[in-house]
Protein backbone atom coordinates (compact mmCIF):
# COMPACT_ATOMS: atom_id res chain seq x y z
CA UNK A 1 0.00 0.00 0.00
CA UNK A 2 1.02 3.69 -0.56
CA UNK A 3 0.51 6.50 1.21
CA UNK A 4 -2.30 8.71 0.22
CA UNK A 5 -0.58 12.14 -0.56
CA UNK A 6 -2.53 15.57 0.76
CA UNK A 7 -2.67 16.48 -2.98
CA UNK A 8 -4.25 13.52 -4.34
CA UNK A 9 -7.76 14.46 -3.68
CA UNK A 10 -8.67 17.92 -4.63
CA UNK A 11 -11.48 17.40 -2.80
CA UNK A 12 -9.60 17.08 0.58
CA UNK A 13 -7.95 20.22 0.00
CA UNK A 14 -10.87 22.00 -0.90
CA UNK A 15 -11.64 23.23 2.78
CA UNK A 16 -11.69 21.65 6.07
CA UNK A 17 -13.37 18.52 6.79
CA UNK A 18 -15.16 20.75 9.68
CA UNK A 19 -15.77 23.82 7.44
CA UNK A 20 -17.17 21.47 4.39
CA UNK A 21 -19.23 20.17 6.79
CA UNK A 22 -21.09 22.87 8.63
CA UNK A 23 -24.71 22.74 9.22
CA UNK A 24 -26.93 25.14 7.49
CA UNK A 25 -30.42 24.14 8.59
CA UNK A 26 -31.54 23.08 11.93
CA UNK A 27 -32.25 20.12 10.32
CA UNK A 28 -28.28 19.12 9.81
CA UNK A 29 -27.37 20.72 13.51
CA UNK A 30 -25.93 17.89 15.54
CA UNK A 31 -26.86 17.89 20.01
CA UNK A 32 -28.37 20.16 21.91
CA UNK A 33 -31.58 18.85 21.84
CA UNK A 34 -33.09 20.34 25.16
CA UNK A 35 -32.65 23.16 23.25
CA UNK A 36 -33.66 22.47 19.89
CA UNK A 37 -36.63 19.91 19.81
CA UNK A 38 -39.92 20.30 19.20
CA UNK A 39 -41.21 22.70 22.11
CA UNK A 40 -38.27 23.46 23.60
CA UNK A 41 -38.25 27.44 24.24
CA UNK A 42 -34.98 28.19 21.64
CA UNK A 43 -36.87 26.41 18.85
CA UNK A 44 -40.04 27.85 19.63
CA UNK A 45 -38.80 31.40 19.37
CA UNK A 46 -36.67 30.24 15.88
CA UNK A 47 -39.98 29.30 14.82
CA UNK A 48 -41.92 31.83 15.51
CA UNK A 49 -39.22 34.55 14.14
CA UNK A 50 -39.37 35.87 17.82
CA UNK A 51 -35.12 36.21 18.22
CA UNK A 52 -34.23 38.23 20.87
CA UNK A 53 -30.59 39.27 22.09
CA UNK A 54 -29.30 36.10 23.86
CA UNK A 55 -25.58 34.20 24.93
CA UNK A 56 -24.61 30.90 24.27
CA UNK A 57 -22.73 29.78 27.10
CA UNK A 58 -20.71 26.18 26.34
CA UNK A 59 -17.54 24.09 25.65
CA UNK A 60 -15.62 24.54 22.35
CA UNK A 61 -16.72 22.89 19.31
CA UNK A 62 -20.04 22.22 20.36
CA UNK A 63 -21.76 24.83 17.60
CA UNK A 64 -22.60 28.20 18.71
CA UNK A 65 -20.98 29.78 15.88
CA UNK A 66 -22.96 27.54 13.34
CA UNK A 67 -26.33 27.78 15.64
CA UNK A 68 -25.82 32.03 15.47
CA UNK A 69 -25.11 31.35 11.04
CA UNK A 70 -28.48 28.83 11.44
CA UNK A 71 -30.50 31.59 13.18
CA UNK A 72 -29.69 34.70 11.35
CA UNK A 73 -30.16 32.62 8.01
CA UNK A 74 -33.65 31.41 9.28
CA UNK A 75 -34.44 34.59 10.46
CA UNK A 76 -33.63 36.67 7.30
CA UNK A 77 -31.23 38.83 9.41
CA UNK A 78 -27.94 40.47 8.18
CA UNK A 79 -25.24 38.62 9.66
CA UNK A 80 -21.98 40.11 11.07
CA UNK A 81 -19.42 37.94 13.11
CA UNK A 82 -17.01 39.76 15.16
CA UNK A 83 -14.34 38.40 17.36
CA UNK A 84 -12.87 39.82 20.69
CA UNK A 85 -9.49 39.79 19.16
CA UNK A 86 -9.49 41.36 16.46
CA UNK A 87 -12.06 43.89 16.59
CA UNK A 88 -12.08 47.21 18.62
CA UNK A 89 -14.61 49.82 19.69
CA UNK A 90 -14.10 51.90 16.70
CA UNK A 91 -14.91 48.75 14.47
CA UNK A 92 -17.97 48.17 16.94
CA UNK A 93 -19.06 51.83 16.26
CA UNK A 94 -18.98 50.88 12.99
CA UNK A 95 -21.32 47.99 12.59
CA UNK A 96 -23.70 49.42 14.97
CA UNK A 97 -24.37 52.58 12.36
CA UNK A 98 -24.97 50.51 9.80
CA UNK A 99 -27.00 48.57 11.85
CA UNK A 100 -29.12 51.21 12.44
CA UNK A 101 -29.52 52.34 9.00
CA UNK A 102 -30.39 48.72 8.45
CA UNK A 103 -33.25 48.87 11.49
CA UNK A 104 -34.90 52.42 9.23
CA UNK A 105 -34.86 50.35 5.93
CA UNK A 106 -36.49 47.58 7.65
CA UNK A 107 -33.87 44.66 7.72
CA UNK A 108 -32.74 43.32 11.14
CA UNK A 109 -28.69 42.65 11.86
CA UNK A 110 -27.94 39.87 13.70
CA UNK A 111 -24.39 40.49 15.23
CA UNK A 112 -22.42 37.40 16.78
CA UNK A 113 -19.56 38.38 18.92
CA UNK A 114 -17.83 35.13 19.47
CA UNK A 115 -15.99 34.81 22.45
CA UNK A 116 -17.76 37.88 24.25
CA UNK A 117 -16.13 37.43 27.43
CA UNK A 118 -12.86 38.45 25.92
CA UNK A 119 -14.51 41.99 25.26
CA UNK A 120 -13.19 44.76 27.74
CA UNK A 121 -16.15 46.47 29.78
CA UNK A 122 -15.97 49.97 27.38
CA UNK A 123 -16.33 47.24 23.83
CA UNK A 124 -19.52 45.56 25.80
CA UNK A 125 -20.80 49.16 26.72
CA UNK A 126 -20.38 49.77 23.18
CA UNK A 127 -23.15 47.07 22.05
CA UNK A 128 -25.42 48.34 25.09
CA UNK A 129 -27.69 51.23 23.75
CA UNK A 130 -27.79 48.89 20.16
CA UNK A 131 -29.27 46.26 21.73
CA UNK A 132 -31.59 48.01 24.05
CA UNK A 133 -32.89 50.12 20.68
CA UNK A 134 -33.10 46.70 18.62
CA UNK A 135 -30.87 47.78 16.04
CA UNK A 136 -28.90 44.45 16.77
CA UNK A 137 -29.60 41.19 18.00
CA UNK A 138 -26.73 39.92 19.93
CA UNK A 139 -25.66 36.55 19.82
CA UNK A 140 -22.15 36.49 22.41
CA UNK A 141 -20.35 33.08 22.98
CA UNK A 142 -18.32 32.60 25.21
CA UNK A 143 -16.79 29.16 27.11
CA UNK A 144 -16.44 31.39 30.82
CA UNK A 145 -19.58 31.57 32.91
CA UNK A 146 -21.19 34.89 31.96
CA UNK A 147 -22.24 35.92 35.24
CA UNK A 148 -18.63 36.80 36.22
CA UNK A 149 -17.17 37.62 32.67
CA UNK A 150 -20.09 39.76 31.34
CA UNK A 151 -21.22 43.04 32.22
CA UNK A 152 -24.20 42.98 34.24
CA UNK A 153 -26.37 45.80 32.29
CA UNK A 154 -25.71 43.42 29.08
CA UNK A 155 -25.84 40.30 30.72
CA UNK A 156 -29.63 41.55 31.84
CA UNK A 157 -30.61 42.16 28.55
CA UNK A 158 -29.69 38.83 27.02
CA UNK A 159 -31.30 35.53 27.56
CA UNK A 160 -28.16 33.05 28.74
CA UNK A 161 -29.07 29.12 26.74
CA UNK A 162 -26.13 26.87 28.11
CA UNK A 163 -25.01 24.08 25.32
CA UNK A 164 -23.97 21.06 26.55
CA UNK A 165 -20.93 18.74 25.14
CA UNK A 166 -22.18 16.15 22.26
CA UNK A 167 -22.47 13.17 23.44
CA UNK A 168 -20.57 10.63 21.99
CA UNK A 169 -23.75 9.22 20.13
CA UNK A 170 -24.15 12.71 18.67
CA UNK A 171 -20.03 13.08 17.60
CA UNK A 172 -20.16 9.47 15.97
CA UNK A 173 -23.46 9.94 14.37
CA UNK A 174 -21.43 13.64 12.82
CA UNK A 175 -18.71 11.02 12.06
CA UNK A 176 -20.77 8.72 9.91
CA UNK A 177 -22.19 11.70 8.14
CA UNK A 178 -18.77 13.29 7.26
CA UNK A 179 -17.89 9.31 5.58
CA UNK A 180 -20.69 9.23 3.62
CA UNK A 181 -21.60 13.19 2.38
CA UNK A 182 -20.64 14.49 -0.18
CA UNK A 183 -18.88 17.46 1.34
CA UNK A 184 -16.93 15.30 2.80
CA UNK A 185 -15.55 11.74 2.03
CA UNK A 186 -18.84 10.52 0.16
CA UNK A 187 -16.71 10.29 -3.18
CA UNK A 188 -14.13 8.44 -1.65
CA UNK A 189 -13.47 4.84 -0.58
CA UNK A 190 -12.65 4.90 3.09
CA UNK A 191 -12.17 1.51 5.56
CA UNK A 192 -12.76 2.58 8.51
CA UNK A 193 -14.18 0.27 11.46
CA UNK A 194 -16.88 0.67 13.56
CA UNK A 195 -14.85 1.06 16.98
CA UNK A 196 -11.81 3.72 15.34
CA UNK A 197 -15.50 5.99 15.17
CA UNK A 198 -16.27 5.01 18.94
CA UNK A 199 -12.77 5.82 19.51
CA UNK A 200 -12.47 9.52 17.69
CA UNK A 201 -16.19 10.30 19.34
CA UNK A 202 -14.42 9.31 22.93
CA UNK A 203 -11.16 11.16 22.31
CA UNK A 204 -12.70 14.72 21.06
CA UNK A 205 -15.03 14.55 24.37
CA UNK A 206 -17.61 16.47 23.22
CA UNK A 207 -16.32 18.59 20.71
CA UNK A 208 -17.89 18.48 17.43
CA UNK A 209 -14.42 20.37 15.85
CA UNK A 210 -12.25 18.01 17.76
CA UNK A 211 -13.50 14.78 15.94
CA UNK A 212 -14.12 15.85 12.30
CA UNK A 213 -10.44 17.48 12.60
CA UNK A 214 -8.89 13.51 13.64
CA UNK A 215 -11.24 12.12 11.51
CA UNK A 216 -9.72 14.14 8.41
CA UNK A 217 -5.85 13.55 9.43
CA UNK A 218 -6.41 9.97 9.89
CA UNK A 219 -8.43 9.75 6.05
CA UNK A 220 -5.62 11.95 5.22
CA UNK A 221 -2.77 9.87 6.59
CA UNK A 222 -4.75 6.77 5.54
CA UNK A 223 -2.88 3.85 3.52
CA UNK A 224 -4.22 3.56 -0.27
CA UNK A 225 -4.40 0.01 -1.91
CA UNK A 226 -3.93 -0.45 -5.41
CA UNK A 227 -7.68 -0.36 -5.79
CA UNK A 228 -8.37 3.32 -4.45
CA UNK A 229 -9.25 2.56 -0.72
CA UNK A 230 -8.20 4.33 1.99
CA UNK A 231 -7.42 2.33 4.77
CA UNK A 232 -7.54 3.61 8.08
CA UNK A 233 -6.10 1.42 11.07
CA UNK A 234 -5.13 1.27 14.74
CA UNK A 235 -1.13 2.69 13.90
CA UNK A 236 -2.29 5.74 11.93
CA UNK A 237 -5.20 6.17 14.47
CA UNK A 238 -3.06 6.20 17.20
CA UNK A 239 -0.67 8.47 15.38
CA UNK A 240 -3.41 10.99 14.95
CA UNK A 241 -4.23 11.30 18.77
CA UNK A 242 -3.17 10.34 22.05
CA UNK A 243 -3.90 6.91 22.54
CA UNK A 244 -4.25 7.11 26.55
CA UNK A 245 -6.60 9.78 25.99
CA UNK A 246 -8.84 6.85 24.47
CA UNK A 247 -9.71 5.70 27.81
CA UNK A 248 -10.32 8.92 29.32
CA UNK A 249 -14.11 9.90 29.46
CA UNK A 250 -14.92 13.24 30.94
CA UNK A 251 -18.70 12.12 31.57
CA UNK A 252 -17.87 8.77 32.27
CA UNK A 253 -17.10 6.36 35.44
CA UNK A 254 -13.15 7.05 34.27
CA UNK A 255 -13.24 10.71 35.13
CA UNK A 256 -15.14 10.39 38.70
CA UNK A 257 -12.70 7.67 39.23
CA UNK A 258 -9.54 9.86 38.59
CA UNK A 259 -11.01 12.70 40.48
CA UNK A 260 -11.49 10.64 43.47
CA UNK A 261 -7.99 9.49 43.06
CA UNK A 262 -6.37 13.28 42.88
CA UNK A 263 -9.13 13.69 46.20
CA UNK A 264 -8.25 11.09 48.49
CA UNK A 265 -4.62 10.92 47.91
CA UNK A 266 -4.62 14.41 48.68
CA UNK A 267 -6.76 13.81 51.96
CA UNK A 268 -4.20 10.95 52.77
CA UNK A 269 -1.37 13.35 52.64
CA UNK A 270 0.24 11.24 49.72
CA UNK A 271 1.92 14.35 47.30
CA UNK A 272 2.90 11.64 44.93
CA UNK A 273 -0.20 9.85 44.44
CA UNK A 274 -1.85 13.18 44.04
CA UNK A 275 0.64 14.37 41.51
CA UNK A 276 0.49 10.99 39.46
CA UNK A 277 -3.59 11.36 39.42
CA UNK A 278 -3.16 15.02 38.26
CA UNK A 279 -1.22 14.19 35.48
CA UNK A 280 -3.19 11.12 34.50
CA UNK A 281 -6.25 13.41 34.41
CA UNK A 282 -4.39 16.19 32.24
CA UNK A 283 -2.54 13.76 30.08
CA UNK A 284 -6.53 12.77 29.57
CA UNK A 285 -7.56 15.83 28.17
CA UNK A 286 -9.59 17.20 31.34
CA UNK A 287 -10.03 21.33 31.32
CA UNK A 288 -7.17 22.35 33.91
CA UNK A 289 -10.28 24.77 35.32
CA UNK A 290 -12.15 22.12 36.47
CA UNK A 291 -9.20 20.05 38.65
CA UNK A 292 -8.47 23.66 39.93
CA UNK A 293 -11.67 24.30 41.00
CA UNK A 294 -11.91 20.92 42.36
CA UNK A 295 -8.82 22.31 44.63
CA UNK A 296 -10.50 25.40 45.51
CA UNK A 297 -13.01 22.94 47.08
CA UNK A 298 -10.39 20.80 48.82
CA UNK A 299 -9.09 23.62 50.31
CA UNK A 300 -11.70 24.41 52.24
CA UNK A 301 -13.28 20.87 52.63
CA UNK A 302 -10.11 19.01 53.91
CA UNK A 303 -7.79 21.40 54.85
CA UNK A 304 -9.54 24.87 56.30
CA UNK A 305 -8.40 26.97 59.34
CA UNK A 306 -6.12 24.07 59.77
CA UNK A 307 -4.02 25.99 57.14
CA UNK A 308 -6.04 28.96 55.72
CA UNK A 309 -3.60 29.71 53.32
CA UNK A 310 -3.91 26.53 51.81
CA UNK A 311 -7.71 28.54 49.90
CA UNK A 312 -5.26 31.15 48.81
CA UNK A 313 -2.73 28.93 46.95
CA UNK A 314 -5.94 26.82 45.46
CA UNK A 315 -7.48 29.88 44.28
CA UNK A 316 -4.02 31.45 42.46
CA UNK A 317 -3.55 27.87 40.98
CA UNK A 318 -7.23 28.59 39.17
CA UNK A 319 -6.02 32.22 38.23
CA UNK A 320 -2.63 31.29 36.66
CA UNK A 321 -4.43 28.15 34.87
CA UNK A 322 -6.98 30.83 33.44
CA UNK A 323 -4.24 33.36 32.64
CA UNK A 324 -1.95 30.76 30.99
CA UNK A 325 -3.64 27.48 29.96
CA UNK A 326 -2.20 24.47 29.27
CA UNK A 327 0.45 23.26 28.80
CA UNK A 328 1.78 25.75 31.21
CA UNK A 329 -0.54 25.74 33.74
CA UNK A 330 0.76 22.15 34.75
CA UNK A 331 3.15 23.22 37.06
CA UNK A 332 0.74 25.62 39.09
CA UNK A 333 -1.42 22.82 39.26
CA UNK A 334 1.52 20.48 41.14
CA UNK A 335 2.18 23.34 43.11
CA UNK A 336 -0.97 23.66 44.65
CA UNK A 337 -1.81 19.56 44.52
CA UNK A 338 1.99 19.30 46.74
CA UNK A 339 0.69 22.01 48.64
CA UNK A 340 -2.89 20.82 49.51
CA UNK A 341 -1.29 17.02 50.11
CA UNK A 342 1.18 18.13 52.74
CA UNK A 343 -0.87 20.91 54.69
CA UNK A 344 -2.24 19.68 57.67
CA UNK A 345 -6.30 18.28 57.27
CA UNK A 346 -9.23 19.49 59.09
CA UNK A 347 -13.06 19.01 57.67
CA UNK A 348 -14.76 21.15 60.67
CA UNK A 349 -15.76 23.32 58.50
CA UNK A 350 -17.52 20.88 56.06
CA UNK A 351 -19.06 19.60 58.94
CA UNK A 352 -20.23 22.63 60.63
CA UNK A 353 -21.55 23.75 56.96
CA UNK A 354 -23.80 20.02 56.46
CA UNK A 355 -25.07 20.16 59.81
CA UNK A 356 -26.50 23.53 59.84
CA UNK A 357 -27.98 22.75 56.17
CA UNK A 358 -29.31 19.63 57.52
CA UNK A 359 -31.20 21.62 60.31
CA UNK A 360 -32.00 24.50 57.81
CA UNK A 361 -33.82 22.07 56.21
CA UNK A 362 -35.37 19.79 58.52
CA UNK A 363 -36.33 22.22 61.58
CA UNK A 364 -38.91 24.85 61.32
CA UNK A 365 -37.42 28.59 60.10
CA UNK A 366 -36.99 30.18 63.61
CA UNK A 367 -37.00 34.21 63.43
CA UNK A 368 -34.08 35.86 64.18
CA UNK A 369 -33.62 37.13 67.62
CA UNK A 370 -35.03 40.99 68.47
CA UNK A 371 -31.40 41.72 70.27
CA UNK A 372 -29.94 41.22 66.78
CA UNK A 373 -32.24 42.97 64.81
CA UNK A 374 -31.75 46.38 63.29
CA UNK A 375 -33.82 48.92 64.31
CA UNK A 376 -34.29 51.70 61.71
CA UNK A 377 -37.47 53.36 62.34
CA UNK A 378 -39.55 54.17 65.22
CA UNK A 379 -41.78 51.43 65.03
CA UNK A 380 -39.44 48.86 65.17
CA UNK A 381 -37.57 50.61 67.92
CA UNK A 382 -41.78 50.41 69.31
CA UNK A 383 -41.57 46.68 68.67
CA UNK A 384 -38.02 45.77 70.32
CA UNK A 385 -35.83 45.15 67.61
CA UNK A 386 -32.26 45.50 68.75
CA UNK A 387 -33.69 45.91 72.66
CA UNK A 388 -30.47 44.32 74.23
CA UNK A 389 -27.99 44.35 71.90
CA UNK A 390 -24.44 44.49 73.04
CA UNK A 391 -22.01 46.43 70.90
CA UNK A 392 -18.82 43.91 71.60
CA UNK A 393 -16.38 46.56 70.85
CA UNK A 394 -17.99 48.36 74.11
CA UNK A 395 -16.58 45.53 76.56
CA UNK A 396 -13.48 45.23 77.97
CA UNK A 397 -13.43 41.81 76.55
CA UNK A 398 -14.51 42.33 73.21
CA UNK A 399 -17.30 39.74 73.75
CA UNK A 400 -20.55 39.52 74.99
CA UNK A 401 -23.35 37.19 76.70
CA UNK A 402 -25.89 37.99 74.29
CA UNK A 403 -27.42 35.15 72.24
CA UNK A 404 -27.58 35.00 68.65
CA UNK A 405 -28.92 31.71 67.67
CA UNK A 406 -32.74 31.28 68.07
CA UNK A 407 -33.70 29.80 71.45
CA UNK A 408 -34.76 26.68 69.60
CA UNK A 409 -30.90 26.00 68.64
CA UNK A 410 -29.73 28.33 71.43
CA UNK A 411 -26.99 24.75 72.65
CA UNK A 412 -26.09 24.22 69.09
CA UNK A 413 -22.71 23.17 68.01
CA UNK A 414 -21.70 23.38 64.79
CA UNK A 415 -18.03 24.27 64.53
CA UNK A 416 -15.64 21.89 66.35
CA UNK A 417 -12.45 22.75 65.68
CA UNK A 418 -9.73 20.06 65.56
CA UNK A 419 -6.24 20.40 66.97
CA UNK A 420 -5.20 20.15 63.82
CA UNK A 421 -2.27 23.01 62.36
CA UNK A 422 -3.18 26.76 63.10
CA UNK A 423 -6.71 25.25 64.08
CA UNK A 424 -5.38 23.77 67.55
CA UNK A 425 -5.15 27.94 68.42
CA UNK A 426 -8.53 28.40 67.21
CA UNK A 427 -9.85 25.41 68.97
CA UNK A 428 -8.10 26.67 72.03
CA UNK A 429 -10.20 30.65 71.14
CA UNK A 430 -13.07 29.02 70.90
CA UNK A 431 -13.20 27.21 74.09
CA UNK A 432 -11.53 30.43 76.11
CA UNK A 433 -14.77 32.31 74.87
CA UNK A 434 -17.29 29.45 75.13
CA UNK A 435 -15.83 28.99 78.95
CA UNK A 436 -16.41 32.84 79.50
CA UNK A 437 -19.74 33.32 77.98
CA UNK A 438 -20.79 30.46 80.55
CA UNK A 439 -19.48 31.39 83.47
Amino acid sequence: MAQLSLFDNAQTTAAPLASRLRPETLAEYAGQKHLLDKGKILRQLIDKDQISSMIFWGPPGVGKTTLARIIAGHTNAAFVEFSAVSSGIKEIKEVMEQAEQNRHLGVRTLLFADEIHRFNKAQQDAFLPYVEKGSIILIGATTENPSFEINSALLSRCKVFVLKSLDESDLKELLTHALNSPKGFGAMNISIEETHLQAIARFANGDARTALNTLEMAVLNGEIDSEGTIHVNNEVLAQCMNRRSLLYDKNGEEHYNLISALHKSMRNSDPDAAVYWLCRMLDGGEEPLYIARRLVRFASEDVGIADSQALQVAIAAYQACHFLGMPECDVHLTHAVVYLSMAPKSNALYMACEQAKQDVRELPAEPVPLQICNAPTALMKELEYGKGYVYAHDTQEKLSKMKCLPDALADRRYYLPTGEGDEKAVKERLEEILTWKNG
